[in-house]
């Protein structure tokens, strides 16, 4: 009788512990597939979309806003232009004056420590010319040309001109390349009426070998008034001199 009793007792706790231990058994197996699984797969990175195909509210801030810039700076140039004209053609046709026209060009006499990456040239607060060259390979290599040619209202004016430089430098020099100049020069002038008026600037540097880096970058302008070519200007269709009189031969 007490073995009988043993033996349901035994078979009892077994069917208890089988019970009990029958709903944790999911999670254990749940981690142990989390554990020994495969990996679960990197996010793959999408592919860089074309600069051609984004639109331009997508783009970086900074990269629209350059795009902005150059666009309205070659609007500028193009609308002073324009008035210029616009202003010549009008004297011309109702005041019966011939305009007054304007030659501005720049020379780089800088050293080999400054290249030239960014030039300006306004007149009367008006940009007529914006280069810009960040990579400083090109723009420093122009040693001189033509920066405005064209009609101009006759009267005062006053032209105003910045020049940024990048440092650059070899061996033990080389930091010059981690620093940037900055010259600033302005000229007043007077266009008159059926004058040309030549504005010839040039960026050099000033003092000597003390003077300190940043305080060598200079602008100057020299102005000069000239009569432009007219078909009447030209030099006239030679006279022939006078024949030398003849001598009189001994005798005569």
């Amino acid at each position: 009788m007490r073995a009988t009793t043993t033996v349901v007792l035994f078979s009892s706790l077994l069917i208890a512990a089988s019970a009990v231990a029958q709903p944790g058994a999911t999670p254990p197996a749940g981690g142990g597939s989390a554990s020994t699984g495969a990996p679960a797969p990197a996010p793959t990175s999408e592919p860089l979309p074309d600069p051609a195909n984004v639109k331009p509210e997508d783009m970086p801030t900074a990269v629209r806003m350059r795009r902005l810039e150059q666009k309205t700076q070659a609007l500028k140039e193009r609308a002073w232009q324009l008035k210029a004209r616009v202003q010549m053609l009008k004297e011309q046709m109702i005041g019966g004056g011939v305009g007054a026209q304007s030659l501005i060009a720049h020379a780089n006499e800088m050293g080999s420590s400054f290249r030239l990456i960014k030039l300006i040239y306004t007149v009367d607060g008006t940009q007529v010319f914006v280069r810009t060259d960040e990579t400083a390979d090109n723009l420093y290599k122009t040693k001189s040309f033509d920066v405005f040619s064209g009609p101009i209202a006759p009267g005062n004016h006053t032209l105003a001109i910045v020049a940024t430089y990048k440092g650059h430098g070899y061996g033990v020099f080389e930091y010059l390349s981690k620093y940037t100049f900055t010259a600033r020069g302005t000229q007043s002038f007077i266009a008159g009426e059926g004058k040309l008026s030549k504005i010839d600037c040039r960026g050099h540097e000033k003092g000597g070998p003390t003077t300190p880096l940043e305080k060598r970058p200079a602008i100057d302008c020299k102005v000069t008034q000239v009569s432009p070519e007219k078909p009447t200007d030209k030099a006239p269709t030679p006279t022939p001199a006078a024949a030398p009189a003849a001598t009189p031969a001994p005798g005569k």
